[in-house]
């Protein structure tokens, strides 16, 4: 199997490359056929002559720089569409995400998952430097995620995330174009009725750069997509139940 990971990076000048360069020596040491998307969204720093360097030095990646507007979604759908891959991965450009779990998530779905999710907040993991307002209102939207959807992953939110390449075009079209992403490729799945394998994984705050998120922005952005799609959740069980009628009338 390929592994294709897609990076969106934007105003990351301070950490993209050691980023990437780890991933790529993680997945070489793994023995892992893999590419990278590198999605340039709209920087207005160094980062794209870094990622045009970072194509330059390694067969394994490819770059693609987008045109106006920016946004996180927006780059993750982008960089989606390039994938060429078995398995899909979505990979921060910030250093927060350990090579070391794409490894990981990657063996999980080699024994037969459809999906990995990783979490920071169950037993073995490590999270380092994570805000402490941002970590309450994580726990808080998780939770609410979870009782919605009658679910026992516990950070759905995280972007760092694993998908066999069916669950990925399954899931299309994407309609996030921010870091609302991140709740809508999950939840898709889940509605779809993939199989999900969760396990610990290491974080770690950023160490250089300004993060992209900004909480009070993407509050509606985020309870809007999680509402949309648990309506779509429950459209397709009643669709499911009608089916099931169908078939025991035609018995």
């Amino acid at each position: 199997m390929k592994l294709s990971c897609v990076i969106p990076a934007h105003n990351e000048e301070e950490c993209i490359r050691q980023t990437v360069e780890e991933i790529i020596a993680g997945l070489r040491d793994a023995n892992i056929v893999f590419e990278i998307i590198l999605v340039d969204d709209n920087s207005t720093d160094s980062t794209p002559q870094i990622t045009e360097d970072l194509e330059r030095s390694y067969p394994e990646i490819v770059v693609v720089h987008r045109a106006p507007p920016a946004g996180f979604g927006r780059a993750i759908r982008e960089g989606l569409d390039r994938v060429t891959g078995d398995v899909v991965t979505t990979v921060m450009g910030d250093m927060s995400d350990d090579p070391k779990d794409i490894v990981r998530y990657f063996r999980a779905i080699e024994k037969g998952s459809d999906c990995v999710f990783g979490s920071r907040f169950i037993g073995g993991s490590v999270v380092k430097d994570y805000p402490p307002l941002k970590l309450f209102i994580n726990r808080l939207a998780n939770t609410f995620v979870r009782a919605l959807f009658l679910r026992k992953e516990n950070d759905i939110t995280n972007a760092f995330k694993m998908y066999r390449r069916e669950v990925i075009e399954s899931c299309k079209p994407f309609l996030a174009l921010y870091f609302n992403i991140t709740v809508e490729i999950p939840l898709k799945a889940i509605n779809r009725g993939f199989s999900i394998t969760q396990i610990p994984i290491h974080w770690y705050g950023r160490k250089s750069g300004v993060s992209k998120l900004k909480i009070r922005q993407m509050g509606k952005k985020y309870l809007f997509t999680v509402l949309y799609l648990w309506l779509e959740r429950l459209l397709l069980t009643d669709e499911i139940r009608g089916t099931r009628k169908q078939r025991k009338r035609i018995l």
